[in-house]
């Protein structure tokens, strides 16, 4: 692997249409001969999403493998972005490859308010 060609990119934009749904939405699937390190994501609302409000992110069916519980008590108005990502520490937060084929989901693990969102997916894309 060559990391000159390696850039931190957006890989998707998915709109989220309610955020009171506790459902999982797909984001992402890495193409074929390709591998995958996530970064961020950012999370553009429409409104309060309330304090109840709880997203996760990761792999279909590990949907916490790369960001676990984030609370989205502190978006509270239209226009509000949250930046979801693992939280730097003195112990560096472990990231995950993902492998060709593998899907990128977004789960609303606890509902909020009936609010729609835009989720911006950013990681960097390499050859297997």
């Amino acid at each position: 692997m060559d990391l000159r060609y390696c850039a931190d990119a957006m890989l998707s934009v998915t709109d989220i249409s309610d955020l009171s749904s506790e459902t999982q939405t797909t984001l992402y699937t890495v193409p074929a001969g390709k591998t995958l390190i996530l970064t961020k994501a950012l999370l553009r609302v429409a409104g309060d999403v309330g304090a109840n409000g709880v997203v996760t992110i990761g792999q279909n069916g590990a949907n916490t493998d790369f960001v676990g519980t984030t609370n989205l008590d502190n978006a509270d108005a239209a226009g509000d972005v949250v930046l979801i990502a693992p939280v730097p520490s003195a112990t560096p937060a472990t990231l995950k490859e993902y492998t060709a084929g593998e899907v990128i989901e977004l789960d609303v693990a606890t509902a909020g308010n009936s609010v729609a969102g835009t989720l911006y997916l950013f990681g960097i894309l390499d050859d297997a």
